[in-house]
């Protein structure tokens, strides 16, 4: 596809207008989470570099592990994720949150590898104050192009594998509270309070009855 120069304009006014920094990110209930993106082919131009690192400072900003491009207002299928992961390496994690380097996701997909799921809990930048547990795969076979579209086509696991489907889910128009179980919804001052001691939510899920599966 040949650059969208209305398209194009728009975003870089948008960006101008932000000093091509850290954006706003749109919440909840903003219809442009609810579509599904269109397809990145190369509608911007050289404007597509200074879009993705607005991206990456808002997601650093905010903070939060990966951003994609409809919770900045637009509908293009983009995404950017990074991780340091947490806690002492020798300390065992049941949510495998290791270290993700930083990456751009252009056009991504995924499928689960395996059968097995696990369920945690997980908030989003554009549902500000919540958490909820979400079952997920635990293994995913990511596909994507990156920025300079060299192919993507790796095998993630823990935390990493949720990261992609929670970015890749933005970009088909779904949030995580389509998949989470909603009685175990908390806020985060709740989830600190009552629930931070581990994050097994196993506890959780016997308290306020919901299933782990």
């Amino acid at each position: 596809m040949t650059t969208d120069q209305a398209l194009r304009d728009a975003i870089e006014q948008h960006l101008d207008k932000h000093a091509r920094g850290v954006l706003p990110i749109v919440a909840v209930g903003h219809p442009v989470l609810r579509l599904a993106a269109a397809r990145y082919d190369g509608q911007l131009g050289d404007l597509l570099p200074v879009l993705l690192e607005s991206m990456r400072l808002t997601m650093l900003e905010a903070p939060g592990v990966g951003l994609a491009a409809p919770q900045i207002g637009i509908s293009l299928a983009l995404a950017v994720m990074q991780d340091p992961g947490v806690g002492d390496a020798e300390q065992a994690d049941p949510r495998e949150r290791t270290p993700l380097d930083y990456r751009v996701l252009v056009n991504p997909d995924y499928a689960p590898v395996g059968p097995d799921r696990r369920s945690f809990y997980e908030g989003c930048l554009s549902v500000p104050g919540y958490q909820a547990v979400v079952p997920r795969h635990r293994s995913v076979r990511l596909t994507a192009t990156d920025d300079t579209g060299a192919t993507v086509d790796e095998v993630l696991t823990g935390w990493p594998a949720r990261i992609v489907q929670h970015e890749t889910d933005h970009l088909r128009g779904e949030l995580y509270i389509d998949h989470a179980h909603t009685r175990s919804l908390a806020t985060n001052e709740n989830l600190a309070r009552y629930w931070s001691d581990t994050p097994d939510p196993s506890m959780a899920a016997q308290v306020m009855g919901f299933p782990l599966s």
